[in-house]
């Protein structure tokens, strides 16, 4: 199966992270948490979140951006509100990494000024914020998942007291 990399830069709100490690568990994402974080991975809110997927993670974590990036070298997007193209007009290959900032702040104006052509945005009205992390994140990882035609998930159902016709 290809891999995609899910990455939260500071995220500080546990509920959203809990949110995004159950979103990984599901798609088979790798998921990479970048400090200083906002709350402790034993936070209850944490792990009410994400407590049955906990345990079928594969996560990385990392001091701050600098010991990420040594360990990393892409390909990057970077999902900001402020990006220039739109994420699915991107072309993600097999071990892009998917960059979310932090929910009041978003990534470094340095990095996404560094990084334009890799800077992508989820359309949506004007002058509104962003969306929720969580769901930003669901919608990033579902079209990387919808370009590679869902490559190894289970993309029929079965109901549990009757059968499809």
């Amino acid at each position: 199966m290809p891999t995609v990399n899910i990455v939260l830069v500071e995220p500080q709100i546990p509920q959203n992270t809990g949110n995004v490690a159950r979103t990984c568990a599901v798609t088979g994402a790798r998921l990479h948490l970048v400090g200083p974080m906002g709350f402790t991975i034993d936070d209850k809110k944490l792990k009410r979140a994400g407590l049955d997927y906990w345990g079928q993670l594969d996560i990385t974590y990392y001091q701050d951006l600098d010991a990420f990036f040594a360990a990393n070298h892409g390909p990057f997007f970077y999902f900001t509100s402020k990006g220039s193209q739109r994420h699915t007009d991107a072309h993600y290959p097999d071990g892009s990494y998917l960059v979310f900032g932090r929910e009041d702040a978003g990534l470094p104006e340095e990095l996404l000024a560094a990084n334009q052509q890799q800077c992508v945005r989820m359309p949506m009205r004007k002058g509104e914020r962003c969306l929720n992390l969580s769901n930003a994140v669901a919608v990033g990882v579902y079209e990387v998942l919808r370009q590679w035609d869902f490559a190894d998930l289970e993309t029929h159902g079965q109901l549990t007291r009757f059968e499809w016709k």
